[in-house]
């Protein structure tokens, strides 16, 4: 068979079959209800007696086909169980290919056997269908409890750069910065990352008071930073245990908590021990330097040896 594409004036005259037309827009939306969970009201509620209420003002897309539920409420009847179990039902959002129509239907379980599966012809034939809710119906109820399970069709990735993100973005959208090559979702109160990956950073920051003997490194991964301070030696007299000292590292500035300092416990030889600060954006005149704060004593050519890895939030 040749190559073939539709619409086209080599195509049937650019006539396109219910069929044909599945198969172009069946991409064009992800299945499902527009909107969210969170900010809209569930598409399914209980009715009176043996009913569930589809609500007004819905829209959604099965397959490419568009689905709007009407300006009034859509009724629909569940069956009654006398089975002498539970029976749970799904609402659906159905695509039936026999006329081209998505409609809001009831699949109907079995007793006693959870909710039934959903049926998802994807041939030239047959249904599509998609969850919008669940009915229990207890042995002999004459009424029904509706939870919900909408699908929601969501937003795609969006290329973009750390200064060019959608202005007015909606609830679950993403991003791929290209310049950062960060993954960012947006919340509905802000971007939050979801992916990004520095590899590792050098922060040595020689000192006269200290060597570094171990090279000290970080790395920024899905919004956490992850730390090592490797490992010092004192290079400039003692240090008397009430003084302070800068050790030779510091956190560039992209990489510091915003208000918290963080603490590094540290060995140091001679069986002692001791803490680092390691010093937030908060701090003005320390921001982003390392100290070690609580120590005892320390003689030239004592070594100090960091004894955790340490991480903490910056996005």
């Amino acid at each position: 068979m040749a190559q073939d594409s539709w619409p086209s004036p080599a195509h049937n005259a650019r006539a396109v079959t219910d069929l044909e037309y599945e198969r172009i827009a069946q991409r064009f939306s992800d299945n499902g209800i527009y909107g969210d969970p969170l900010f809209n009201d569930a598409v399914v509620s209980a009715g009176t007696g043996l009913n569930v209420n589809i609500r007004a003002f819905v829209r959604g897309s099965v397959r490419g086909h568009s689905w709007y539920s009407g300006t009034s409420t859509v009724t629909l009847a569940i069956a009654a169980n006398a089975s002498g179990s539970t029976r749970i039902d799904r609402v659906v959002l159905r695509l039936d290919r026999s006329d081209w129509t998505v409609r809001a239907a009831i699949r109907q379980g079995t007793a006693g056997a959870g909710a039934p599966a959903l049926v998802q012809d994807n041939g030239d034939t047959g249904v599509y269908e998609i969850p919008l809710a669940t009915v229990s119906i207890l042995n002999g109820a004459s009424s029904v409890t509706v939870t919900r399970t909408e699908l929601y069709v969501g937003t795609r990735l969006r290329p973009c750069t750390s200064t060019t993100r959608n202005p007015s973005p909606t609830v679950g959208e993403q991003c791929f910065e290209i310049d950062t090559g960060r993954v960012r979702l947006y919340t509905g109160s802000g971007w939050i990352t979801l992916y990004d990956d520095t590899g590792v950073i050098g922060i040595n920051a020689p000192t006269v008071a200290w060597s570094n003997e171990t090279e000290c490194v970080l790395e920024l991964r899905n919004g956490s930073v992850h730390l090592r301070l490797g490992s010092f030696t004192r290079a400039a007299g003692t240090l008397a245990g009430d003084i302070e000292s800068r050790l030779p590292a510091i956190i560039p500035a992209d990489y510091r908590h915003p208000t918290r300092d963080q603490y590094v416990p540290v060995y140091i030889s001679g069986a002692q021990f001791g803490r680092v600060t390691v010093y937030s954006k908060a701090n003005t005149e320390k921001a982003g330097q390392c100290w070690l704060t609580n120590k005892p004593t320390i003689s030239n050519g004592q070594s100090v040896l960091t004894a955790a890895s340490i991480s903490w939030a910056v996005d």
